[in-house]
């Protein structure tokens, strides 16, 4: 009997301690502070994750905070976390014209992370974790000093990008096929030689701390000699930041090891984009975070061209060529609409002065082909960017190109234009806010290009007076660019009908 009751006795005391373990891990769980910086961590399915930052700070049940993720800090106000339970939202703006679009996220706590999920509007839950993390710690910078010019892309270069079409789903079997289109459909015979794989093509850094590839791409050096040996070129992408736009392995700390590799693999171009660099530095800062990848590039002895993509931020067209630029984006990124080409393309005279051989303004890549704007309205986007020497970087399916999509790209006439080797800049005739806007620019041998743009919703007669080019005392020659014809002209100018956000593209000597 005193053994049963001692045995019961234990049983109360270990149940007691029990309830009482429970209670306290309850109440842990429930008033743990989860304030500091978190990563949520996304399976890509392609060996990677996808990650996101956030700097949460709780005051009781309420939570604070902001997205952290690549060039955006988006506050949050609403947030709760109670009883284990974490839950917010952000409204996140993007796009231009503008686009809001609102992602809620709830997680539940295990252990020291969250079970976490993400759901937009009028999408599928997106599930991964979250877990403590900590901001990079900031590296030092280099004295600034002007890099060497690296003697390439003496004229815009010209290719195709993969994010306008593929963005994340571009594949090693994708790039090859567009190699093979960029052939079949004679976009490499017209000039278009850049291959350039943009982001999420990163894997995780091995032992030694050097950058991989992942599943979607087993072998970075055999896809860039099948690109190779159809005559083309190939280009990769990173940022100086520890994570690229899309979450993947930035060269953050590692820009000698990586334009290494890249070197390696047999890379030609490299696509550099600021993203999560601004969690480390200043915007006054940027010419000597870039400037460590151009003394980089340099030093493994490939010509490898260096584009930076940072957004027009600081003034980047003063010192791009400082850092070893061979072009540099003025601008955020282009969508396939007429409103966004237009905002962006009319907004470049006044930088283009900027421009000179080897060194080129980057209004973002051509949407011509992807289906958001007219014929008309493509043939003003390739008309525009080929006067304002910008690189041509396709953003379209090559293997699938419509007829009149393939005869806008190819027309060697325009691309002579955009490729004249003089790499002087255009010049606004017209007033800087009439929407019949007139431009010209001086090439090569005394020709002068002149475009007749109407942004206006009805058809314009435009007129071009000969005198505003410096023409006196003859007629000169006029040749229609788009027709491929030769006009007839007054002893005065030039006028012709132009189409609702058309262009006439004229030459004259």
């Amino acid at each position: 009997m005193k053994l049963l009751n001692r045995t019961l006795h234990f049983l109360l005391i270990a149940a007691t301690l029990s309830s009482l373990l429970l209670l306290l891990a309850s109440h842990s769980r429930a008033q743990s502070d989860i304030t500091g910086f978190w990563v949520f961590r996304v399976p890509t399915g392609d060996g990677n994750f996808r990650e996101s930052f956030f700097d949460l700070k709780q005051d009781g049940d309420k939570v604070s905070g902001k997205s952290v993720q690549g060039t955006r800090e988006v506050p949050f106000t609403d947030g709760t976390f109670h009883d284990g339970k974490l839950h917010f939202v952000i409204s996140f703006t993007f796009g231009n014209p503008p686009q809001t679009r609102t992602v809620t996220y709830d997680g539940s706590l295990e252990g020291d992370k969250f079970d976490f999920t993400s759901q937009a509007q009028g999408r599928d839950p997106v599930k991964g974790t979250l877990e403590h993390s900590r901001p990079p710690a900031r590296l030092p910078l280099p004295d600034l000093h002007d890099v060497p010019d690296n003697m390439l892309a003496r004229t815009p270069p010209m290719g195709w990008n993969s994010w306008n079409k593929f963005a994340g789903k571009v594949d090693d079997a994708t790039v090859r096929a567009i190699a093979d289109g960029m052939v079949a459909s004679g976009m490499k015979k017209a000039g278009y030689i850049y291959v350039n794989i943009d982001d999420t093509w990163e894997g995780p850094r091995d032992a030694n701390g050097n950058i991989t590839s992942n599943t979607k791409f087993p072998d970075m050096k055999a896809l860039a000699d099948y690109v190779h040996s159809k005559g083309l070129k190939i280009g990769i992408y990173s940022s100086p930041g520890p994570k690229t736009c899309a979450g993947y392995e930035g060269s953050y700390g590692h820009e000698q090891q990586d334009a290494n590799t890249y070197a390696a693999w047999g890379f030609d171009y490299l696509k550099y984009d600021w993203c999560s660099a601004s969690r480390i530095y200043k915007d006054e800062e940027e010419q000597a975070v870039y400037q460590k990848m151009g003394d980089a590039l340099l030093k493994t002895g490939r010509p490898i061209v260096f584009s930076l993509c940072q957004y027009g931020v600081n003034n980047v067209w003063t010192w791009g060529g400082k850092v070893g630029g061979n072009l540099w984006r003025t601008t955020g990124d282009i969508s396939d609409n007429w409103r966004s080409m237009e905002r962006i393309g009319f907004r470049q005279f006044d930088i283009s002065p900027y421009i000179k051989v080897g060194h080129w303004n980057d209004p973002d890549m051509l949407e011509i082909g992807n289906g958001g704007m007219t014929n008309d309205e493509y043939r003003t986007h390739m008309s525009l960017w080929s006067l304002l020497a910008a690189p041509l970087l396709s953003g379209n399916d090559v293997r699938s190109m419509a007829d009149e999509t393939k005869v806008i790209l190819t027309n060697s006439e325009v691309i002579a234009v955009d490729q004249d080797p003089d790499g002087k800049p255009v010049k606004l005739l017209s007033a800087p806010d009439s929407l019949p806007t007139v431009v010209s620019r001086p090439l090569h041998n005394g020709y002068t290009a002149v475009g007749l743009f109407n942004r206006t919703d009805q058809i314009q007669t435009m007129t071009v007076s000969w005198s505003s080019l410096g023409i006196t005392g003859r007629k000169p020659s006029v040749r229609d660019l788009w027709a491929h014809s030769d006009l007839s002209a007054s002893s005065e100018g030039f006028s012709a009908p132009v189409p609702i956000h058309g262009v006439v593209l004229i030459r004259v000597k």
